[in-house]
């Protein structure tokens, strides 16, 4: 006996002693045994609603209750009553879903019914919930009515494998909630807003399915594909809808928006709504437009493989559901405006029209049905076992013998050769959909080859590397032949040295094309020491030369680049695509990047939210510094990059500390998704929009709350105390080390009492604090303070606070004694010598302290000094309001951005830093100035 059987032999017996099975025959007894040896759901069900029993008994009773499954709410179900429709919601879905499985497992109908069948539940479910909640809702606040005095409705987008009527087992369901236009209710006994109404019906809809209670949930709800994400509204107007994706909409949302489906079509609304999308999502003409869209989001795919190695995930892995997927939407985006036919959701439909419309040949299309129905019906069988939303195969016994069972297959061996051809061939058919078609250019590798097979002394084979001095290529020849012994003492497989043998005398060809000195090839090494065991990216770099070429020059022009490429190897993925990695993006792109990014992750997955949040920062920081040290952005814009992507990220950074501490506590007084009452303060670099590659982040964090109440969930807290766990949320988010490293380091020492001061102030406390304790230092701080995030009341609100304080009137000479006091401060604490472009006498500090001085002292004369946080315009107006020169502002600015550009390199660690020499100069013009405002060097 095998451990799968023996496993699931005790398993059955344990399970089948619950039962009461005396009444039932022989065959009815051993329909059951199949039942229960494929699925522990099924069995947990029959314990719960012991009544079904019967009918899992007797295969025509199943398929007849199948068909005609009774009401959702019972006739007795008291509607006022929250808990007892909860209780029948998940009760009902647990019983169906139950029977689809059985169907499934007794083969009495295709996995394409079953398919079918669970989508046509969940429409069900969702109607059922949706018309309660509505219902409920009018008696307390009226009904929104339509232009012709009809109830208005919310309907609801179903999107993916829901809006295509093919969603698994135990799936998310994704959602899009949009209603016909604004207006009031009328008709209840108080009357609100049509948006506040339906924004109400949203919530009570998706606690309806999405709590957990007693009897589990009924599914769990996922909004962000919504537009704006999770930080917009839950519900839009048509009328927002429409601008949002006519101004707004990106690629991948088109893309998405193929699976939209209306879930409570009412012929009206509902056709209104199709019409006013459908310009969107298919153009009228063949859209190569979004090839290249589509060839990036298939790049991702590919990333996403190598970097978690998703095996035996039947759906994300190699040749997985995702890839036909991917196949089929690819093709209905840029055919289907000249092919009405493929303008719908289902998958199955659209692979049929395809085939009819030539697109795809009969055999590629009956080959890529017959591949998807059989991952699918794996997929079922794999999530009926424990209703687990997985599709990674088993590794334990036991649930390896109920997939089995579930399947009725014989062996463990059987299923896998089944299920790695049908991904074999599906992978074929990937690769070839949007392919560029460019055949790699053949490159001389003969002298690599010599270097790398050879066994002769290095004394010999150095005279091969004719652009080399003789001690530089013996350097280069000793580097490579440490790297091939430490090769043979890892476990690299007989596929990684095969690459090895074909990749290492490609780069040297490189080296020798770019004349690269051994200090390069040593730095390509240290990249290749940790990928020698990961030998998808061995393969990537072979197939994809130009990542090679930018892996190359990139380690010749940044030692610093080469450092974070051999830290975090996923980032070779951001070398495949040369115009796009020196591509120059804007503050929405950051934004928009990221939102996608996050979408692929589950909600509930903190642990690969928070390492995608780390790969997609260090991502776009080597973009950034790759188009830094290329030349394509100056030090101006640099600096306004790395600010931004640090903006969005800790934008989204709070947005999931939010979701996270009003999934436990609920939401504090006052306080909504759209309006939190807090607000994210950036000082330092960040403030000033100055920020460095490594730069930590110095944050205050505030918020509007007065109120004495709780928050409003099950496990209430004071409001105030909220705010102070959300803060050690977002912290704990940014500064937890993974093994993409941390995000950001979060500094708040400048809270007002520093360290020994609340990590969340009330804003008033926080105004207060500033008036009435700070020190000079802290105004010379707040001269940099920026909002970066918070409600538009809130940040106005500090925006007024810093005004104030930055135009009160001050003695200018005791404000004099306390700059340079903190000067002399900082540069002990320091002890910076003369080389340091930041501490050092005329370096950025000086400069800094010059313009904050400027500021303090002449902004209650002059609103310009405060208008902007960044050194450069304060001086802009400080030239402007006749405080220094126009040649003594030029240069300060000169000097700051040498001084800064400096800083920059020095972290890149490039070929070439700025002159000794022009960096003395420029300090000296800083100490210059340092003098004739204070007196003092």
């Amino acid at each position: 006996m095998t451990d799968n059987s023996a496993a699931l032999t005790a398993y059955l017996a344990q399970i089948l002693s619950r039962f009461e099975l005396d009444a039932f025959g022989s065959e009815a007894q051993q329909q059951l045994r199949t039942l229960l040896s494929a699925s522990s759901f099924i069995g947990r069900t029959l314990q719960q609603q012991p009544a079904l029993l019967a009918e899992f008994c007797h295969a025509p009773t199943l398929c007849q209750q199948l068909r005609q499954p009774g009401e959702v709410l019972p006739a007795d179900t008291v509607l006022t009553d929250e808990a007892a429709v909860f209780a029948a919601l998940r009760r009902y879905r647990n019983a169906q879903l139950c029977r689809i499985l059985a169907a499934d497992i007794l083969q009495l109908q295709p996995v394409s019914a079953s398919l079918q069948q669970v989508s046509q539940l969940a429409d069900l479910l969702i109607n059922t919930a949706y018309h309660w909640a509505y219902q409920q809702l009018s008696a307390q606040w009226g009904t929104p009515l339509d232009d012709q005095g009809e109830p208005m409705p919310l309907l609801i987008l179903g999107m993916g494998k829901l809006g295509g009527g093919e969603l698994n087992f135990s799936s998310d369901i994704d959602l899009i909630f949009t209603y016909p236009a604004n207006g009031e209710t009328s008709g209840g006994r108080r009357s609100t807003e049509h948006q506040q109404f339906f924004t109400k019906l949203g919530q009570k809809l998706i606690a309806a399915l999405h709590q957990v209670t007693a009897d589990g949930f009924a599914y769990r709800v996922d909004m962000r594909l919504r537009p704006f994400g999770d930080s917009g509204p839950l519900v839009l107007s048509f009328a927002a809808m429409e601008d949002y994706y006519q101004e707004q909409g990106r690629e991948w949302e088109r893309y998405a928006m193929l699976k939209a489906r209306v879930l409570n079509p009412d012929g009206r609304h509902s056709t209104e709504l199709q019409q006013l999308l459908k310009p969107f999502i298919y153009r009228r003409y063949i859209d190569f437009s979004a090839i290249e869209s589509l060839r990036r989001m298939k790049q991702q795919i590919e990333q996403e493989n190598r970097r978690l190695n998703r095996r035996d995930n039947i759906k994300l892995g190699i040749g997985g559901i995702r890839e036909v997927e991917f196949i089929v939407q690819t093709l209905q985006l840029i055919r289907g405006g000249r092919i009405p036919a493929m303008q719908q959701p289902s998958l199955l439909t659209a692979l049929t029209v395809l085939a009819d419309e030539a697109v795809l040949t009969p055999q590629q299309a009956a080959e890529l049905r017959t591949d998807y129905l059989l991952l699918r019906r794996v997929e079922q069988a794999l999530q009926g076992i424990d209703d687990q939303q997985t599709q990674t195969l088993p590794q334990e016994a036991l649930l390896r013998a109920q997939l089995l069972a579930s399947l009725q297959l014989g062996s463990w061996t059987e299923l896998q050769q089944q299920v790695d051809a049908a991904m074999a061939r599906v992978h074929q058919q990937f690769k070839l959909v949007i392919d560029n078609g460019e055949e790699p250019e053949q490159q001389d590798t003969s002298i690599g080859k010599l270097l790398w097979d050879s066994e002769q002394p290095a004394e010999d084979l150095a005279t091969q590397l004719d652009w080399l001095q003789l001690p530089d290529a013996m350097a280069l020849i000793a580097q490579l032949q440490q790297f091939k012994q430490d090769c043979q003492k890892r476990s690299v497989g007989p596929r990684g040295r095969d690459f090895l043998a074909k990749l290492v005398p490609l780069l040297l060809h490189m080296l020798q094309q770019q004349q690269c000195q051994p200090t390069v090839l040593a730095r390509v090494l240290g990249v290749f020491r940790q990928i020698v065991t990961r030998t998808a990216y061995l393969e990537l770099l072979f197939e994809n030369t130009a990542a090679l070429q930018q892996l190359v020059l990139l380690c010749n022009q940044s030692g610093w680049l080469a450092e974070q490429l051999a830290r975090y190897p996923m980032l070779l993925d951001e070398l495949i695509d040369p115009a796009q990695l020196y591509q120059v993006a804007s503050r929405t792109d950051y934004s928009d990047r990221l939102r996608q990014h996050m979408l692929r992750v589950p909600a509930d997955d903190l642990e690969l939210l928070m390492e995608t949040l780390r790969q997609y920062k260090q991502a776009q920081q080597l973009r950034i510094a790759a188009a830094d040290i290329s030349g394509v952005l100056p030090l101006m814009k640099v600096s306004d990059h790395l600010t931004w992507l640090a903006e969005v990220v800790m934008a989204q950074v709070v947005e999931l500390a939010w979701q996270q501490m009003t999934e436990r506590y609920g939401a504090p007084a006052n306080a909504t998704a759209g309006d939190k009452g807090f607000a994210v303060i950036a000082y330092g670099k960040l403030g000033g929009l100055e920020l460095g590659y490594g730069s930590d982040l110095d944050l205050v964090f505030v918020h509007n709350c007065d109120s004495q109440a709780g928050t409003d969930g099950e496990r209430s807290i004071d409001s105030k105390q909220f705010y102070l766990k959300l803060v050690q949320r977002v912290l704990h988010l940014c500064t937890t080390r993974t093994n993409s490293g941390v995000l950001y380091d979060i500094d708040t020492r400048l809270r007002p009492s520093g360290n020994s001061g609340l990590l969340a102030i009330n804003i008033n406390t926080y105004a207060q604090y500033l008036q009435q304790e700070a020190w000079t230092w802290e105004h010379q701080a707040l001269v940099r303070a920026r909002a970066i995030y918070g409600s538009p009341e809130l940040v106005q609100q500090f925006d007024q606070i810093r005004q104030q304080i930055l135009s009160l009137p001050r003695d200018a000479a005791k404000l004099r004694i306390d700059v340079v006091q903190m000067r002399d401060k900082l540069r002990q604490h320091h002890a910076a010598d003369e080389l340091d472009p930041k501490h050092s006498s005329g370096g950025i500090v000086d400069l800094e302290f010059i313009s904050q001085y400027l500021v303090l002292a002449h902004a209650a004369s002059d609103a310009g000094l405060y208008r902007y946080s960044d050194n450069i315009r304060i001086l802009d107006a400080a030239a402007a309001g006749g405080l220094l020169s126009a040649e003594q502002v030029t240069q300060l600015q000169q000097a700051y951005q040498l001084l800064r550009g400096a800083g920059h390199r020095h972290t890149l660690a490039p070929a070439t830093l700025p002159s000794l020499d022009s960096l003395q100069q420029a300090k000296q013009q800083v100490e210059q100035i340092w003098q004739q405002l204070f007196g003092v060097a």
